[in-house]
Order: structure tokens, then sequence, then C-alpha cells
């Protein structure tokens, strides 16, 4: 662990490494509240790998409700590190608890091993799952705004959905699908072979046009944000820094044809720190 990091910080930058690069363009200041956000809600997205029923998954997310529950109360934190650190941010930059909440229920979804009905409902997800944590970035960094939160709208649900299609070949392996059904009878896909070895799945030109029809999806959410970009301040833009992280991704997931299997989009992308600074640096993300 490196000594200048708080725990929430080197949580983050071990098991969310893309959100943690955002995070140091943002004011020393407040990187640690962007921090306790992001530690928060890797614990709440990973529930349903630490849990071998649906019951206990909710009995988990009930904990954390109650975590929110005490920070808005005015009580001491329950003493967890990540309960901690959130109760500060919550209390120092007046944070909605709405969208708190938000996060929470949204990850009620994972532990239904059924995949989303329809592409609609997927993105229904990735609003719920993502949305709210870009809005609290937001707040944290001052902004607060209605055109602001339209952005972060467009960046949440495109990353969330960049995200998905990157976690195929995790998801694959657990006998998880997010490949909406829709989506997958239009393609013509059995969402069972997605469960078989990474060599044979990468010959199926199926599932590739079923992740190709959700890539476009997110691409035109996160080209929406950055017609608006005008509404996001120089001092706030580490909120959506992620969207430059899910558009590398889907760059790299069509040049190799839509294959979420190829090694390639398992390699980091050593350029992306810099990445992040030119967009900062021009408001492009």
């Amino acid at each position: 662990m490196r000594p200048d990091l708080a725990p929430v910080a080197e949580m983050v930058r071990r098991h969310d490494h893309d959100r943690f690069q955002t995070g140091l363009f943002a004011p020393a200041r407040k990187r640690n509240a962007l921090f306790a956000l992001y530690a928060f809600n890797y614990e709440i997205a990973r529930v349903r790998e630490t849990v071998t029923e649906p019951m206990l998954g909710q009995i988990r997310l009930q904990w954390w409700r109650e975590v929110v529950e005490t920070a808005y109360a005015g009580t001491a934190p329950r003493q967890h590190v990540v309960a901690i650190a959130l109760t500060e941010a919550i209390r120092e930059f007046a944070l909605t608890r709405s969208e708190l909440d938000r996060l929470i229920d949204s990850r009620e979804r994972d532990l239904d091993p059924a995949p989303p009905p329809t592409l609609a409902a997927l993105e229904d997800y990735a609003e719920e799952s993502s949305v709210p944590l870009v809005i609290l970035a937001l707040e944290v960094l001052g902004e607060r705004g209605a055109p602001a939160r339209a952005v972060a709208r467009e960046v949440g649900i495109g990353y969330a959905l960049a995200g998905l299609l990157r976690a195929i070949p995790f998801h694959a392996a657990a006998g998880r699908y997010y490949i909406p059904a829709d989506v997958a009878a239009r393609a013509r896909i059995d969402l069972r072979e997605i469960r078989l070895s990474p060599g044979h799945s990468t010959g199926h030109s199926t599932l590739r046009a079923a992740v190709a029809e959700i890539a476009v999806v997110a691409s035109r959410h996160l080209d929406a944000a950055l017609e608006e970009r005008a509404a996001i301040p120089r001092s706030a833009i580490a909120a959506v820094l992620p969207a430059v992280v899910a558009n590398r991704f889907l760059a790299r997931l069509r040049r190799v044809e839509y294959n979420p299997f190829d090694p390639r989009l398992a390699r980091p992308d050593h350029l992306q720190a810099w990445r992040l600074a030119v967009a900062t640096l021009l408001r492009r993300f």
C-alpha cells in the first residue's frame, strides 16, 4: 500500500483502477470523497460475487442501506472503512440521498440470474447502476445543474454498457448473462453458447452481432455526452472522464470485430493516464 493513499483510495486503485485514474484529475481536496463513492460502488457491485444465494445478497444490500440511513441521521457510522469514508463524504458535500438509494436498489438486479428481456431494459439497468454515481461525483465537484445531470446520464449509460461488454468473459465463466433476450433473438444466439470455452465462443458470428448491437448503443450515449460537454466545467470534468475509458474500449472492440473474448482486449492501456490528461485539458471526453 502506498503511504500517501487513504484506505478507500487504495481500495479503488486495486479494484477499480479506471475510476481511480479519473479521480486523480479532481481537485486534491475532493479526491478522497470521490474515492469513498467509488469504493462504496465497488462494495455493492461485488455483492453478487460474495454470496451463495440471493437472500444473502439482499441482506448485504440492506446493510448498506442502513449505512446510508445512519449517515443522514447524523449518528456515528458503522466501523467499516468504506462506511466511515462514505459518511464523511455525504455530510461534507450534502450528497443527494436518492442517488445513493438508486445505486443500492439497482444491485438487486444482479441477484436475478435471468438476462434482461430487452435492450431497453438493459439500458435502464445501466442507468440505475451507473448514472447516480456520476451525478454524485459531480456533486462532490460542485456541479448540480440540470445540463450537467443530462451529460451524466449519457456518460453513465455509455460507460456501464461498455463495462458489461468488457465483462462478458467474466460473466460467462460464472454463468451470468447480460445480453438481452431480444438482442439474442435478433442475432440468433443461444446464450448457453457463451458458457463454452473462449476459444469456441469466439467463432460465433452471432455473439459478435449481439455485442455489436449493444456497442452501437453505448457509443450513441457517449457521443451525445460529448456534444453537450460545455455543460461540464473544467473543475468537474473528473466525474465524466470514465467516458474516455469507455470510448477507448469500444474502439478496441471494433478493431477485434466485436469479439469479447479476444485476448487483446484484456491488455492494459498503458497510455490511459495520458489520454485522461489530454481529455481534461481539451474538455473532450
